[in-house]
């Protein structure tokens, strides 16, 4: 029989929660980096107060909810519930969003939640504005049935989307509060599928920035002087060149890869068996696209433990409708390259800077504005009553064995806590499952595995309270 209250779970996702994530998703509350005028705009404060009106109403005995304000950064949302001992468990989850997209069906879109077939559409809902929701859900189980649990810390932030540059001064502003943090779970990963627990081991980083070619003050015709004057986007092909194989799409200098540990290689191998080809099969490939590799471990491995480039944006070419015979003055890119886990993200920067702006083609005008570096993470051993409250908890509400593996997104707060707290535990999880598609048009949670995994949190955080 599970330790929490599971039915209570499920009757509070259906009547309550699901209802407030569809509340949460209307509003567009984008992350600093994406809305800069997140302060008027008060998006951002819209969605913190919607968490903390419904975090108040829980009854859960000594539950105190604050939203803390450093001056010039994005709030913090902190709850606190009383435990048996004053060792800290720590939930993390964030509200701020990632930017609207379009293309998928004309009645959804990021604003505009849908539920169909058990799963809620639209932007933010699994990543991953469900985490307060399902963490209080999850502690509200325990005290129904006066389960102990240690004392437990939310922080929900709400710069995630942004790199958690203001999370730093809040973790130094509040490590008094923090106090013995020995157990930090994490709510915003994936799973490989909908079927069992998932652990997350580790987290890729990121080094970003604009890549900006320029080769002319004003555009001028092309028929006039193409042959002359250089093209802006051939010398941002040929500077891309430096870091990838366009025919492959390896990255080529050393310095962005890192050595996989065995035991990370024979969870990829595992998780593969499980998976199968939904490894690959779960990514919506235009007709006739084929995948970078075949083999599920190394698909697996290619997006958890190797770097790999994605341009994410442009500026300076015109919609093809605006398109007039001009050869443009310059081509910018935004450059997404995702980190191995040991890859420091602040030198990785510094390194593509110095890269992609050495002795341009040309003598154009090259420049390469960083906006962000991330470093990654990888996470400690689980001890043994980890270990085995996992394999419980996902017997007990999903009836499959638990199962681990990397996953390819960035989540920098976990760094920062990995060195914060070097002798905590970490389970990061989350419902960021196949087709999922985080950050794309038809985001969704799949609410069935969302009310279990709010159970599972339930579940290790009673076999905590009773770890030695």
């Amino acid at each position: 029989m599970p330790i929490a209250d599971t039915e209570r779970i499920a009757r509070q996702w259906d009547r309550d929660i699901v209802p407030r994530l569809i509340e949460y998703i209307r509003i567009p509350a984008k992350s600093p980096h994406f809305d800069p005028a997140w302060a008027s705009n008060g998006h951002i404060e819209r969605v913190i107060r919607l968490a903390e009106e419904w975090a108040r109403a829980q009854p859960i005995p000594g539950l105190r909810v604050d939203i803390v304000r450093l001056a010039g950064r994005t709030p913090v949302l902190l709850f606190e519930v009383p435990g048996s001992d004053e060792r800290t468990v720590l939930l993390y989850g964030h509200l701020d969003k990632q930017p609207e997209m379009v293309g998928w069906r004309a009645d959804g879109g990021a604003w505009n939640p849908v539920i169909d077939d058990g799963k809620l559409y639209g932007r933010g809902g699994a990543d991953d504005g469900y985490a307060i929701f399902a963490a209080l859900s999850a502690l509200g189980a325990l005290a129904a049935r006066r389960v102990p649990h240690a004392r437990c810390i939310g922080l929900i932030e709400t710069c995630e989307e942004s790199g958690s540059y203001d999370l730093p001064a809040y973790l130094d502003a509040l490590a008094p509060r923090l106090g013995n943090v020995d157990l930090v779970i994490g709510l915003d990963s994936g799973c490989g599928d909908y079927e069992r627990l998932w652990m997350t081991t580790s987290l890729r980083g990121l080094a970003a920035g604009k890549l900006t070619v320029e080769v002319l003050t004003e555009g001028v015709h092309s028929g006039d002087a193409s042959g002359v004057v250089p093209s802006s986007f051939r010398i941002a092909r040929k500077l891309l060149d430096r870091l990838e194989d366009s025919a492959t799409g390896w990255i080529l200098p050393s310095m962005f890869h890192s050595p996989i540990p065995p035991e990370r290689v024979e969870q990829a191998g595992h998780a593969a068996s499980i998976l199968g080809d939904v490894i690959i099969r779960k990514f919506p490939f235009a007709a006739g696209t084929q995948p970078m590799v075949e083999a599920g471990a190394e698909a697996i491995l290619n997006r958890t433990w190797r770097p790999a480039l994605s341009i994410i944006g442009a500026d300076g070419l015109p919609p093809i409708a605006n398109a007039g015979n001009v050869l443009r003055p310059f081509t910018s890119l935004e450059l997404s390259l995702r980190l191995p886990p040991l890859v420091d993200g602040h030198a990785a920067t510094v390194a593509m800077k110095s890269l992609l702006e050495a002795d341009a083609p040309h003598n154009a005008h090259v420049t390469f504005e960083t906006a962000q570096g991330a470093t990654g993470w990888n996470a400690p051993a689980s001890r043994p009553w980890l270990t085995r409250a996992l394999e419980d908890a996902s017997q007990a509400n999903y009836g499959k064995s638990a199962a681990a593996m990397g996953e390819g997104g960035t989540i920098p707060f976990m760094a920062m806590l990995g060195e914060r707290f070097p002798r905590a535990q970490f389970l990061i999880t989350g419902v960021l499952g196949p087709k999922s598609n985080a950050h794309g048009p038809n985001e969704f949670l799949h609410i069935e595995y969302a009310k279990r995994l709010t159970a599972c949190v339930a579940e290790i955080t009673a076999a905590h309270a009773v770890a030695a």
